[in-house]
């Protein structure tokens, strides 16, 4: 570990445009000998490419952080002026939280404008409304604003507007991240979620937030008619200027007996002890033991995992693990928020897959331009055709079926 490596210098500090010069040191040229090389590492033994590699990566982490000690060199009058900066600062950083919180205000308002059509959008789901015929109009100039050779629907097809099976299971299953959540255990539930809803926290509670709540007809699986997830946000924005992810609080799922699809329940023998007894003989006949173990599922979402009080509770490698999982629970909640519940019917349809692969090809690009930048080529890849690794995104389940076509799931 960088820990151990000797270093001789007492105080190093971090390079600047105070301390690192912009030219080489101060040696003659004519004095230096080129030295020649085959352009390759071959006389280094194998590993130490990496060993080295290794090593200036952990003494670069060891400096960062730590002060050339310009500011300390400047007059105490020129001290007093960085203060006085960072006392605006302070009062930018107020504003600045003060602007996101009326954002979140702004959110708010138009939601409560929203509710209406979300009521309307459920009842044509349910088919506890017909749609309009002027609604159907409206829907049609859309298909056809998006797709020049779509085929409208005639005015006088036989048949009125009918309820529309398994709704949100497809918009769910041609959501990227949360198909692969989906088990086809899960999708049999999943298949009596009549409605997802998105509420803000009050402003009078300390920290903001929302909340997503999943409704569900009565079912063989578990006793309770919504399921919520609760995100909340520290009280104080982040150094980006935007709300920094605290925690999450999930629902307590009353599952009827056996009914657990987070748990998968295998059945083991075991040895039975020997009883002596009078009246009962010896025996040592073996027994059946059903033991439950986790198992993937959409539904440990309503289990988000919970930060540790203290980093050193956790190794490292934990620690890791544990802020994937948290990163990966906080996007799946901003995506259900930001674009599963407002565009639902695009995701029902597929329609927003096309958008989501575009953002998903920017964050390929981008990773693409920081490895240009970055200048690094690993020799020792097995491939130099595999995509790199997407910045972002949900473990990979047992059940990611990709994207889902509705007529499909209408034949299941």
């Amino acid at each position: 570990m960088s820990s151990n490596v000797p270093i001789s210098q007492s105080d190093i500090t971090a390079p600047t445009p105070q301390n690192t010069p912009l030219t080489q040191a101060p040696i003659a040229l004519e004095d230096s000998e080129p030295t020649e090389t085959d352009g390759n590492d071959s006389n280094l033994p194998p590993g130490a490419h990496s060993a080295i590699l290794g090593l200036v990566q952990g003494r670069l982490a060891d400096l960062v952080g730590k002060s050339s000690g310009y500011i300390e060199s400047l007059p105490v009058e020129v001290k007093k002026s960085i203060e006085a900066l960072k006392g605006v600062q302070v009062k930018q950083n107020e504003l600045q939280n003060q602007f996101r919180r009326e954002c979140l205000e702004l959110e708010k308002k138009y939601l409560e404008l929203q509710k209406p059509l979300y009521e309307r959008r459920l009842a044509i789901i349910s088919g506890a409304a017909k749609a309009t015929q002027e609604e159907i109009d409206a829907g049609t100039q859309a298909s056809q604003k998006d797709n020049e050779e779509y085929t409208p629907i005639p005015a006088d097809a036989p048949g009125d507007p009918a309820p529309i099976p398994e709704f949100w299971l497809t918009a769910l299953r041609n959501h990227v991240g949360l198909s692969e959540l989906i088990t086809e255990r899960d999708a049999a539930a999943l298949k009596h979620l009549t409605d997802i809803r998105l509420s803000y926290l009050p402003s009078d509670q300390p920290k903001p937030g929302f909340k997503i709540a999943f409704h569900f007809s009565p079912n063989e699986y578990f006793e309770n008619e919504i399921l919520e997830k609760t995100y909340l946000y520290q009280e104080e924005v982040g150094y980006s200027g935007d709300f920094v992810y605290d925690r999450a609080i999930g629902t307590e799922i009353k599952w009827k007996e056996d009914k657990d699809l987070t748990k998968e329940f295998e059945i083991k023998k075991a040895a039975q002890q020997k009883r002596y007894s009078d009246l009962i003989p010896d025996t040592n006949r073996t027994r059946l033991v059903r033991k439950a173990r986790p198992t993937d599922s959409f539904f440990n979402f309503f289990s988000p995992p919970v930060p540790p009080a203290g980093e050193d509770e956790l190794d490292d490698d934990d620690l890791e693990d544990l802020e994937e999982k948290l990163e990966t629970d906080y996007q799946i909640g901003e995506d259900l928020k930001e674009k599963i519940i407002p565009r639902a019917i695009d995701y029902f349809t597929g329609k927003a897959l096309e958008y989501d692969m575009l953002d998903e090809e920017d964050d390929f690009d981008d990773f693409d331009d920081d490895d240009d930048e970055g200048g690094f080529d690993d020799d020792d890849s097995e491939s130099d055709n595999e995509p790199p690794a997407r910045r972002r995104g949900p473990p990979k389940g047992r059940g990611g079926s990709g994207a889902v076509n509705p007529e499909e799931c209408k034949n299941q």
